[in-house]
């Protein structure tokens, strides 16, 4: 039997930077994926090694289970209804599994991502010859959290072939997992994401495995429902930037402006929970739709004035910016800042050829561009061949 699980990432709607100073933000899920599948060779394979295959950037990794066994002689007797972090002398001992599969050095980013399957798959299932495919729709390193889609991908397709879960191997297409099983899959994938991150606050992960939106403040996640229809256009400037120097750079310009800075993170609170509340209250007509994506647009165009006025936009963002206003568009960066993506709200009576006039032109300075529905399913799981 083989499963396939797919885990969606995440944007941020409004709150960026300044949630990190106490105001709210909202993330939501959006339908691009990231997809694991998993299958254990029957024994007339004779096959005794565990495989990852990323399939996008063509590298195929293996590592015989008893080389496994020796360097982790501890995992593999793990209680997967109890995850707990991986040790540093793991972390450690995982490290050299993954040096031995000597990744090229333009790649060697992804020895995070390895290092994270290696965990989690010896964690959950201990010592079994299996292989797992890796693919996404997702770039990398953009702000879409396509880590932790992968860390929650990999925990759904752990688990579902685990005894930690009870589900239905004859329904046909993608299902769901109950309320406790997304839980437990959140726990594995958050533990992943710390192997990948360090200290992650749980946002993407939590958004990735239940899907829809959170909003949150202070450490506090709180699920919410989207009741209209929303679309984006994601621009990716490719530009790459450091996360941990752009936040710094917020706070240390609120030490040198600290009641101006207040006031800032102030709005941008006004501006999360207004967007959260008109996102789930209730639509009665195609005028009712209209007159929310104006709110909106307003909303989002106020909260990159905002991230302006932090010191976190970026000369990439603003031509994006520069290129759907042409449109009558409203855009606003989603993430870090300092490139990364662009979010273009695409109001659900707005013509196609309007959008295609606005991709062509953005593809055409370099960017990448990808249309997604917001706030839509959380991590599904699906089954193939006989048990």
């Amino acid at each position: 039997m083989e499963v396939s699980a797919r885990a969606p990432g995440k944007i941020i709607l409004a709150g960026e930077h300044a949630v990190v100073h106490g105001s709210t933000a909202v993330a939501a899920a959006i339908d691009l994926y990231t997809y694991v599948t998993l299958g254990f060779p029957t024994p007339s394979d004779n096959d005794d090694t565990l495989k990852l295959h990323l399939k996008d950037m063509d590298l195929e990794f293996s590592w015989p289970v008893g080389r496994i066994k020796e360097v982790l002689p501890d995992l593999g007797s793990h209680a997967t209804s109890s995850p707990s972090s991986c040790s540093l002398e793991t972390t450690k001992a995982i490290a050299a599994l993954v040096e031995e599969q000597n990744i090229p050095e333009a790649k060697s980013g992804l020895a995070s991502g390895v290092s994270t399957f290696l965990w989690l798959y010896t964690s959950i299932h201990g010592y079994k010859p299996a292989k797992t495919v890796v693919t996404s729709e997702l770039p990398l390193g953009s702000g879409l959290g396509s880590s932790a889609a992968l860390c929650v991908a990999f925990s759904a397709a752990l688990l579902a072939l685990s005894d930690s879960v009870t589900l239905d191997f004859s329904h046909q297409g993608w299902q769901m997992f109950g309320d406790s099983e997304l839980d437990l899959v959140n726990k594995w994938a958050f533990e992943g994401e710390k192997i990948m991150h360090g200290k992650p606050s749980g946002i993407d992960n939590t958004v990735s495995t239940y899907g829809n939106m959170i909003k949150f403040r202070s450490g506090e996640l709180t699920r919410i429902k989207t009741n209209m229809p929303l679309k984006m256009l994601i621009t990716n400037t490719k530009v790459g930037r450091n996360t941990k120097a752009l936040v710094a750079g917020v706070s240390e310009r609120t030490i040198r402006h600290p009641k101006a800075m207040a006031s800032v993170f102030s709005a941008v609170d006004s501006i999360s929970c207004e967007l959260a509340s008109i996102i789930q209250s209730p639509v009665t007509d195609d005028l009712a739709i209209t007159e929310k994506e104006e709110k909106l647009e307003e909303l989002m165009e106020m909260n990159q004035g905002l991230l302006r006025c932090m010191g976190v936009s970026h000369a990439s963002i603003e031509t994006v910016l520069q290129s759907t206003l042409k449109y009558k568009l409203s855009s606003k960066l989603t993430g870090a800042g300092g490139g990364g993506c662009v979010l273009t709200l695409l109001p659900d009576l707005l013509s196609g050829t309007v959008v295609d006039k606005v991709i062509s032109e953005l593809e055409s300075c370099g960017f990448q561009c990808l249309i997604a529905g917001i706030g839509g399913r959380g991590m599904e799981i699906s089954f193939s061949g006989t048990s």
